[in-house]
């Protein structure tokens, strides 16, 4: 789902970036309000994990690709106001460190990837909930149906886009029909990492799983919770493992906008990227020639970045909340 720049109108690039503006600029005052101290090391972590998770593309289809968006699992680890900021913080490091979606495109990509998916994600959440078990398995479940349900939710929101802001003369519906259908099958891979994401937080921390505070402890807990220290080293070798390992198994083939586009026709719309020539574009390191070890140059890199941008944003707006209190 990372658009480059020129895939959508000049006018729908700036009207959406107005609106994510806005809509983050709420998130950075109302997530003071759905922030606890011991989730802030799991905003930082949470930014890492799914920037280190979008390295990986997966095969859904003869030559598509997915890979995680990250936004309803963000948002059932976090609420959907700091999963926004998270995510935006992954999309924004992604654009400008490593070429990765246009520059230009940053308003609807983090509409599409941020926003909707992390609001639209929370919503289906909190509907499935309803009907679901209230343990843990309730909100595993929970997280990976609203999950798969997020992607289609951020296809259609392109498609959306694309209805005022074509680009080439390719109809709405046929565009909406590819988008929905290949992301339908991405989502299955969406839904299934993020509930194991979840499993593993709620298995060794349930306290800091924000969709599942409404639970009583002895619905969630399996055992002794493990201490911060514990878990904050055990999400680190995760992410390290996912950035520098996992990454270099990633498929090749296009992933699903790119196949929408190059079978509907509107692919030579994109335009070059205008940091291609960075030290890390296209996830490899500038003067590292071994392909293996560039990549996992270029994936410790932006996942300790991501780390640290995400854990010093969410701890500023932290901070805020305490200078307001007192």
């Amino acid at each position: 789902m990372h658009a480059p720049d020129g895939f959508l109108s000049p006018g729908v690039a700036l009207a959406t970036g107005l609106i994510s503006i806005a809509v983050v600029g709420l998130c950075l005052r109302a997530s003071r309000h759905e922030l606890g101290d011991a989730q802030v090391p799991l905003a930082g972590a949470a930014a890492a994990f799914i920037f280190a998770a979008q390295m990986f593309n997966f095969p859904v289809a003869s030559g598509t690709t997915g890979h995680l968006l990250g936004g309803a699992l963000a948002a059932v680890l976090l609420g959907p106001r700091t999963g926004t900021l998270v995510v935006t913080v992954v999309v924004v490091v992604q654009a400008l460190l490593f070429a990765d979606g246009g520059i230009t495109a940053l308003g609807y990509n983090v509409l599409n990837m941020a926003i909707v998916p992390a609001f639209g994600g929370w919503a289906l959440f909190r509907l499935f909930r309803r009907v679901l078990p209230a343990n843990a398995g309730g909100v595993v479940g929970a997280t990976g149906l609203a999950a798969g349900g997020s992607v289609v939710l951020s296809a259609a929101a392109f498609s959306l886009e694309w209805l005022f802001g074509a680009t080439a003369p390719v109809p709405f519906d046929t565009v909406f029909g590819a988008m929905v259908g290949v992301h339908a099958l991405i989502g299955i891979g969406e839904g299934l990492i993020s509930g194991l994401a979840v499993a593993a937080v709620l298995a060794s921390r349930p306290d800091l799983v924000a969709g599942a505070a409404d639970l009583p402890a002895e619905s969630l807990r399996r055992g002794a919770p493990v201490t911060a220290r514990t878990f904050a080293i055990g999400a680190a070798l995760v992410v390290l493992v996912m950035a520098v390992v996992v990454s270099q198994f990633a498929a090749d083939d296009p992933d699903g906008l790119e196949r929408v586009a190059e079978d509907r026709g509107f692919v030579d719309e994109g335009r070059d990227h205008a940091l291609a020539g960075g030290p890390f574009a296209d996830y490899a390191t500038r003067g590292i020639d071994d392909e293996s070890l560039s990549l996992a140059v270029a994936g410790a890199t932006g996942a300790v970045l991501t780390l640290l941008v995400g854990y010093g944003v969410v701890s500023a707006v932290r901070r805020g909340r305490s200078g307001a209190v007192t």
